[in-house]
């Protein structure tokens, strides 16, 4: 019974010890604000404080904004909400962060931070929007024009398989990474404890689109056990290259359930695979246009789309970089910008193939193994008619 009484009292004390610890917090972490502008957000507690505590605002830059008060009491037991106005001053990208006057105070007041944009322009930001939309509906549609030519031909032919077989590994761990940050909530504290104060950089619409990506593509690899393909296969080099990924893959996949990797890294490097590919992808197709000097059974449709997709990502990050004044993330970090202007160019030189470089062999030209087939459908019905003959 003492023992027990005692830890009933231990219990008691840690109890009143959390009850004591009240916190502070703001109404939103995030808010943008035009240039001579004026927005406001509110500090409060959502646990009631035990003793008075002095809060000093800071910015992580000098000539962003101005903050109405900067520093203020926040009276003990005070359910009283604290205004503060924030004046855009120069655009740009600032995080307001909150101390105290006393060390032991600076846990009340951890949860008091904002992530501030200020903008030039209120029209900029929604046709930045815009523009993410438009791009968002091109790039899921983009995959349905060879989906659709595939069935109307009931042929494959002219669509790379390798090509194929690295979009569906792409697109498989661009899905894992998108679907573990978003759905995982270990994943999500591990990318807090690294990022204390950052936004998760994946959205759902990322989910949607990942997603979205590998079911098409799972459609056109069914099209291609069950239409006609003549002698095309998957190369050994895309074999190789697979391996290669395959093994970066399974290692990380070891070590990060060995303990020796974090989990998250190891979706940092199925992204890194994603990356890779998203350079190499459209290499095989471009080959094998050169190589039967056509594209026929390729559809111009999946390029058109991906290329207006790609060129409003890239004018997005334009307009962002202008708006908030943020070249830095553009040039900076070309990372992004740069692997959207390679698929745009990839694009620019499909349509060359297309419209230029063999547009008076895109419509008639087949591979020997269709004609051999076409020419056994002639002599087989004594009838031929329209239907028995695949159009291109």
């Amino acid at each position: 019974m003492g023992l027990a009484f005692v830890l009933l009292v231990l219990l008691a004390t840690v109890g009143l010890g959390n009850g004591q610890t009240g916190r502070l917090t703001v109404d939103s972490h995030d808010i943008t604000v035009l240039l001579n502008t004026n927005e406001t957000f509110v500090v409060y507690a959502y646990e009631l404080l035990e003793q008075s505590v002095r809060v000093t605002l800071k910015t992580d830059s000098d000539d962003h904004l101005r903050l109405e008060p900067d520093s203020f009491d926040y009276p003990s037991g005070s359910t009283q909400n604290q205004s503060v106005v924030i004046t855009g001053l120069n655009a740009g990208y600032v995080q307001v962060t909150a101390s105290s006057d006393q060390d032991a105070n600076q846990a009340i007041v951890d949860d008091v931070f904002l992530r501030v944009t200020v903008a030039k322009n209120e029209g900029l930001i929604y046709t930045s929007i815009v523009f993410g939309w438009i791009y968002f509906a091109a790039w899921s549609v983009s995959f349905y024009p060879q989906i659709w030519i595939n069935y109307r031909r009931k042929s494959v032919e002219g669509l790379n398989f390798d090509f194929l077989t690295l979009n569906i590994v792409g697109f498989t761990l661009y899905s894992m990474f998108n679907c573990g940050l978003y759905f995982i909530t270990g994943l999500q504290e591990e990318y807090e404890e690294r990022h204390p104060r950052g936004l998760n950089p994946v959205l759902l619409n990322d989910v949607v689109f990942s997603l979205h990506a590998m079911f098409a593509t799972c459609i056109t690899i069914i099209q291609c056990f069950i239409y006609e393909r003549g002698q095309q296969r998957v190369s050994f080099i895309a074999y190789g290259i697979l391996g290669i990924f395959a093994v970066v893959v399974v290692v990380s996949a070891g070590l990060a359930g060995g303990g020796v990797i974090h989990w998250l890294d190891f979706l940092y490097y199925c992204s890194y695979v994603k990356l890779t590919i998203t350079i190499i992808k459209y290499v095989p197709q471009a080959l094998m246009n050169y190589r039967r000097k056509s594209t026929s059974g390729w559809s111009i449709g999946n390029i058109l789309l991906d290329f207006t997709g790609g060129t409003l990502s890239m004018l997005q990050m334009i307009l962002n970089a202008h708006n908030y004044d943020d070249w830095a993330s553009l040039f900076g970090d070309p990372t992004k910008f740069g692997l959207g202007l390679f698929s745009v160019l990839f694009d620019i030189f499909f349509m060359l193939q297309h419209y230029v470089f063999y547009r008076h062999t895109r419509e008639s030209s087949t591979s020997d193994l269709t004609n051999v087939t076409e020419a056994q459908n002639r002599a087989t019905d004594n009838t031929p008619s329209e239907e028995n003959i695949v159009k291109y």
